[in-house]
């Protein structure tokens, strides 16, 4: 009689579900350690009858969206990357490296908006608030004492009667402290500190974040009180802990900057209420934290007179021009393999104009170290950055320096050519806000422009008072920009 075949043990991970016939200790899917248990044998799903609803159905015409309407939180900045202020019942994660400023960014919050006008606390007054983000504010410190949090609230003048402050570690005792205080603004930081004791394993661990941020969305949704939670980073830069996580709140914003420079800029990664294209700049000094309206003087360096190896560009950061400064050094190398280091640039993309340069302009850098960065922390990830990235390596190695009053703005293909970028209008408007008189752009970019042109030659054309030379490929840029006045 044949033996009966035994079903062979599953093991599937509690994160993402993958599945393996033997045990790991790291999940081959997610990457995440110690979730990998053993799974039970499948069991066929079981039929689910028709329950009492919580509410009734109704046409999408006739749902009220008054409580859902955004309330500005007194930052400017803030307000323009959330896409208006916060929503009452969302959820926020904040996420951002250690002392980058992210508990002083949401102290001065959390005091702006405990003193709005026109609130209530609670969920009534989170719906009844017509103007602003107001009501009892409730902050939630779980790394620090609460003596901590009011020296720098003394600091930033953030002392509020209505913003409250509790140091816990246990989401009873939060859950308690909501109860009590009934805010309209909750502050967790951070939500890697916070413990159940419903669940396993110890806080900061994947099921204790998911529990936590499940209990937390659960209240924010039932009170229509704003949440925002305090992530942490890894050393990659992505958000500590289960992935979910990001899926379950409903806005998803980064904190970055130099920990040694004073600006700081906020983007969002996921927002279900505005968009997610949108940067806020901050200055970030000893007495709290400022909004930067118009930033685009710090990432240039001005000077008197022209320095080879630096050229201006214009960055588009959702709807908001940047002007910032690209600067290269070309150095002879003494290694075997020359050095290449940037930074604030994709090192991919400083490699790939470092080729075009070799190949397609006879400009050879195989001996020579070369070091690329920009001024003032920020980070240019926008591919319009390539041709100023070209001519600052060019002019850094044949030693010749381009006009300070010129900018260059435009993407750079393998076959050398250069192509035309979005929103060429508002880069040069910025550009001639800031009194740039000369400009170098793709060909053909002045005919997607909006408004009035006043084409002088086919070479040389004027827009919003600038010079601008349309360009073909690298090389012809290199020509035109190097004998500009």
């Amino acid at each position: 009689m044949a033996k009966a075949k035994t079903a062979k043990a599953a093991y599937r991970c509690s994160e993402c579900g993958w599945q393996t016939s033997k045990w790991v200790g790291r999940c081959g899917e997610c990457q995440t350690w110690g979730t990998v248990t053993e799974a039970t044998s499948a069991t066929p799903a079981r039929v689910v009858s028709a329950g009492p609803v919580s509410s009734p159905a109704r046409p999408i015409g006739q749902v009220d969206v008054r409580s859902a309407k955004t309330r500005p939180t007194g930052l400017d900045e803030l307000d323009r990357v959330l896409g208006g202020g916060i929503v009452p019942g969302a959820v926020l994660l904040l996420a951002g490296e250690p002392g980058i400023g992210k508990s002083t960014l949401l102290l001065e919050v959390a005091a702006l908006a405990s003193t709005a006008s026109g609130g209530t606390a609670g969920s009534e007054g989170s719906a009844g608030s017509e103007g602003s983000a107001g009501g009892n504010v409730l902050y939630v410190t779980g790394e620090e004492s609460a003596e901590q949090v009011r020296l720098r609230a003394d600091r930033v003048g953030a002392i509020t009667d209505r913003l409250y402050l509790a140091a816990e570690t246990e989401l009873s005792a939060i859950l308690g402290h909501i109860e009590s205080v009934d805010p309209g603004l909750l502050v967790v930081d951070s939500i890697q500190t916070i413990g159940t004791s419903e669940a396993d394993g110890a806080p900061g661990g994947v099921t204790q974040v998911r529990e936590v941020a499940a209990n937390l969305i659960r209240v924010a949704k039932e009170r229509g009180m704003t949440v925002v939670l305090v992530g942490h980073v890894t050393k990659e830069g992505s958000i500590a802990g289960p992935r979910l996580l990001e899926h379950l709140v409903d806005v998803v914003l980064y904190f970055e900057g130099d920990r040694h420079s004073r600006l700081r800029m906020i983007r969002a990664m996921k927002n279900r209420y505005g968009p997610t294209d949108e940067l806020g700049c901050f200055d970030l000094s000893e007495v709290g934290i400022v909004g930067l309206p118009d930033p685009s003087g710090l990432f240039l360096t001005r000077r008197e007179e022209a320095v080879p190896g630096t050229c201006v560009t214009v960055t588009l950061e959702g709807r908001r021009p940047l002007v910032a400064e690209v600067q290269s050094l070309v150095a002879k190398s003494h290694l075997p393999a020359p050095r290449r280091a940037t930074s604030g640039l994709d090192t991919s993309r400083v490699a790939m104009v470092l080729a075009v340069l070799a190949q397609r302009c006879k400009i050879s850098m195989h001996e020579q170290d070369v070091y690329v960065s920009t001024v003032g922390g920020v980070r240019l990830a926008e591919t319009s950055v390539d041709l100023a990235l070209g001519l600052a390596v060019a002019g850094s190695t044949v030693e010749q320096a381009l006009s300070t009053s010129l900018i260059a703005l435009g993407e750079v293909g393998l076959a050398g050519e250069v192509r035309i970028v979005p929103g060429v209008q508002r880069r040069l408007a910025e550009a001639a806000r800031l009194g740039f008189k000369y400009a170098v752009i793709p060909r053909g970019s002045l005919e997607l422009a909006d408004g009035p042109l006043k084409r002088a030659d086919p070479q040389l054309s004027s827009y919003e008072g600038m010079k601008v030379m349309e360009v073909d490929s690298l090389q012809q840029a290199l020509q035109v920009a190097f004998t500009a006045p």
